[in-house]
C-alpha cells in the first residue's frame, strides 16, 4: 500500500519552517516539512492546507509543487509530494499536532534528522533552488 503525503515547504526571511513529530508517532522526534496524509478523495494541495491548518494552525496557499519523492519503509510505501507554500495569514505557528517548530536557514538543514525521502529536496533548497 502507498500512502500520498502532502508537505509545505513554507519560506520567511530566508528560513524555512520545519516542525518535529510527536513521540508515537512513525518518524517520532524527526524534524519534517509540515503536512501529512492524503485522505481518500482529497486532492493534494488541499490536504496540505488542511494538515497544516490543523497541525500548526497556520494558513496557507499553495504555489507549485516543487519535488516528489518516494520511499520504502518497512511497513509501508510513501509518495511525497513537497508544495512551495506562502503564509496566507500572519497566525504564529502553534503546537497542535507537532512536538515543536523552527525556522532554519536552508544551509542549517542537515542540522536536524529529517526522513530519508527529503534529501534530494534539502539538496535542492542548499542550491537555492
Amino acid at each position: 500500500m502507498t500512502v500520498i503525503v502532502a508537505a509545505a515547504v513554507v519560506k520567511r526571511e530566508g528560513r524555512v519552517l520545519l516542525t518535529r513529530r510527536l513521540q508515537g508517532t512513525h518518524l517520532a522526534g524527526f524534524w519534517e516539512f509540515p503536512g501529512g496524509k492524503v485522505e481518500e478523495g482529497e486532492d493534494p494541495e488541499a490536504a496540505v492546507v488542511r494538515e497544516c491548518r490543523e497541525e500548526c494552525a497556520i494558513d496557507l496557499e499553495v504555489v507549485d509543487v516543487i519535488e516528489v519523492a518516494f520511499h520504502r519503509y518497512e511497513r509501508k510505501d510513501v509518495l511525497l509530494l513537497f508544495y512551495e507554500c506562502r503564509l496566507a495569514s500572519d497566525r504564529e505557528v502553534q503546537h497542535l499536532g507537532v512536538a515543536e517548530h523552527a525556522w532554519v536557514l536552508p544551509s542549517q538543514l542537515r542540522d536536524y534528522p529529517l526522513p530519508p525521502p527529503d534529501e534530494r529536496l534539502v539538496r535542492k533548497l542548499q542550491a537555492g533552488r
